[in-house]
């Protein structure tokens, strides 16, 4: 494939190439097809998928602390548990104004159930963990597995 005068860039192909998957390519994988229009991608109906939760995910010597801003959320409105290494959290985020609003301005606010599942990156005790939420930050820690170093093994 022929470069442009500054061999140090992408061509444009290459770099539509770069950013697409093989679903945007056309029979003969060489084009991209046209994008659907904005207003056929989206339809605003998001009323049967809940808004993922953002999280933050580390680690210390001894546990793996996962941390969620869940600010505005009773503790009695989340649900979280693990198994098998898969961690769920979910739980209903409530305005606390049941207002019979009949025309908005501004609504940026979301406000219903949220949900977040993640396979958590090393092995953990699941019987050993902690959850706490305190202003508006809900930490989760669990005590991490030790993985034993690999042993030697002499050759004879």
């Amino acid at each position: 494939m022929a470069r442009k005068q500054n061999d140090d860039l992408l061509i444009e192909d290459e770099l539509a190439a770069a950013f697409l998957n093989d679903d945007d390519l056309t029979a003969d994988n060489q084009t991209a097809a046209p994008a659907p229009a904005a207003e056929e991608a989206w339809d605003g109906d998001d009323s049967g998928f809940p808004g993922e939760l953002a999280v933050d995910v580390y680690e210390t010597d001894e546990k793996l602390v996962v941390k969620a801003r869940t600010a505005g959320v009773n503790k009695e409105d989340l649900d979280v548990s693990i198994s098998d290494g898969i961690l769920t959290i979910s739980g209903t985020l409530s305005s606390g104004d049941e207002t019979d609003a009949t025309n908005w301005h501004i609504q940026e606010c979301y406000w219903g159930e949220f949900s977040r599942t993640l396979a958590l990156p090393v092995s953990v005790k699941e019987d050993e963990v902690e959850a706490v939420l305190k202003d508006g930050v809900l930490t989760i820690s669990f005590a991490k597995i030790k993985q034993e170093q690999a042993k030697k093994i002499q050759v004879l």
